[in-house]
């Protein structure tokens, strides 16, 4: 058993730097860790697969069990479509009313089987316009906001979508929440998670009793989605899990053994004030830092250190125990691995200490 406190990736010998490192054996032990929890709750695995934008990583998720795929994007989900996944979902309030995305959200629906989200009358409109005539229709999750404020409609307003959608067209399947509020503070995600639940609950009483008939209420994040994987959730929508960066580690739903992804950094600097400088700014690890993270990622070797500014190519460190030399290379736990995964075209496959592979990031920057 491994120490849920020991950070387990070797960096290889000669490794150049700043490289995203991601550790086959971790990866592994996280996608079947998180399958085996879902099926032990019931629950269907939709992973939301922006974490990793990549293949190899995917097809496992698939191994593992799932019940389809989640997308931010078309881009993604073309992307996806391309490497020969189907089942896709889009979880977002997808706009269909430019003529060129209304093409190829049609020529996605006609390939693999798409689901999207919708929020608005006119949204709703604009994607049944987008389908007209196809062969089958379009199915649609309605939005709900269960407390993020951010996309997402009301419970009481899920009627109104409900009925636009299935005049324009669209197969109503049901609705979907994201319980983003759970990385409001560190003891957040129980109770954003019970948010999701009474949500779907209550959106699928209003939606059955019109006649409607909800077989998707999808819930997720990586933080909620052991407190949300219930009745009546049917799937959820985990991303992070496949990686973990130092939030889930700061919230507490990650261990460090846990730790899949690193970036290899070269210090180029290092002073007696305690501070030391990384090859590895906001352009290697991105520059998410909530409000209660402790800076902008964390340093396995050197746990007392914290990351306190990033420029596009510098990190600057503190610490007032042991530093590292000049010339050193350390791993750095970025604090949102999603973001610093679309930095990069390639990972870096290693497994005890050695590369075995290079992945591409076959959606890189298909933000659209």
């Amino acid at each position: 058993m491994n120490d849920p406190d020991t950070f387990a990736i070797t960096l290889p010998e000669g490794i150049d730097t700043p490289t995203v490192v991601v550790d086959l054996d971790v990866l592994e032990r996280n996608i079947a860790t998180w399958a085996a929890r879902m099926r032990d709750r019931g629950v269907g695995l939709r992973p939301h697969t922006k974490t990793s934008k990549c293949v190899p990583i995917i097809q496992r998720q698939v191994a593992a069990g799932v019940v389809g795929l989640t997308v931010a994007t078309l881009g993604e989900a073309e992307a996806l479509a391309d490497a020969g996944f189907d089942e896709l979902f889009q979880a977002y309030p997808v706009w269909a009313g430019r003529p060129d995305r209304a093409r190829r959200l049609r020529a996605l629906h006609e390939r693999v089987s798409l689901m999207v989200g919708v929020e608005s009358v006119e949204a709703a409109a604009a994607l049944g316009a987008a389908v007209a005539g196809a062969a089958r229709p379009l199915p649609v999750l309605i939005e709900l906001d269960p407390g993020l404020h951010r996309s997402g409609i009301a419970v009481g307003d899920v009627l109104a979508i409900a009925r636009a959608a299935s005049d324009a067209g669209l197969d109503v399947r049901g609705a979907f929440t994201f319980g983003g509020h759970g990385y409001a503070t560190c003891d957040a995600a129980p109770d954003a998670g019970d948010d999701e639940v009474r949500t779907l609950a209550a959106a699928a009483e209003l939606l059955t009793a019109a006649g409607f008939e909800p077989s998707v209420l999808s819930a997720g994040s990586t933080p909620t989605a052991l407190h949300s994987a219930r009745h009546p959730v049917t799937d959820e929508r985990p991303g992070t899990y496949v990686f973990q960066d130092a939030q889930q580690v700061q919230l507490g739903t990650a261990a460090m053994s846990e730790v899949a992804m690193a970036v290899a950094a070269t210090v180029v600097a290092s002073h007696a004030d305690g501070r030391f400088v990384l090859d590895t700014g906001s352009k290697a690890i991105a520059a998410d830092r909530p409000a209660w993270a402790k800076g902008h990622g964390l340093l396995p070797a050197y746990p007392d250190a914290e990351l306190r500014s990033l420029s596009e190519h510098h990190c600057v460190a503190w610490t007032t125990g042991p530093r590292p030399r000049v010339g050193d290379v350390i791993a750095v736990v970025p604090n949102h691995s999603c973001v610093v995964v679309n930095l990069v075209d390639e990972l870096t496959v290693v497994q005890r200490g050695e590369v075995v592979d290079h992945w591409p990031v076959a959606s890189r920057g298909r933000n659209s």
